[in-house]
């Protein structure tokens, strides 16, 4: 474990999608930094793909989405 230095907005940002979402300002940033690399690596999958996916590969069962 280490320390990034990150600019003051972008911390700034962080801590306040840590509270939207729940998570500590590094459980924020760590989120951002693992769905960015997963991002890069693939590069043709919108960010809700990338989401099930990791979902689906930690075995969270999803929630199949009220039809209209």
């Amino acid at each position: 474990m280490g320390l990034v230095k990150i600019d003051d907005e972008l911390h700034e940002e962080a801590r306040r999608a840590s509270a939207v979402m729940c998570r500590s300002i590094n459980a924020q940033a760590e989120f951002w930094m693992k769905i960015g690399m997963l991002a890069e690596a693939n590069p043709t999958m919108a960010f809700n793909d990338i989401v099930k996916t990791q979902l689906a590969e930690a075995n969270v069962r999803l929630i199949q989405p009220l039809a209209a």
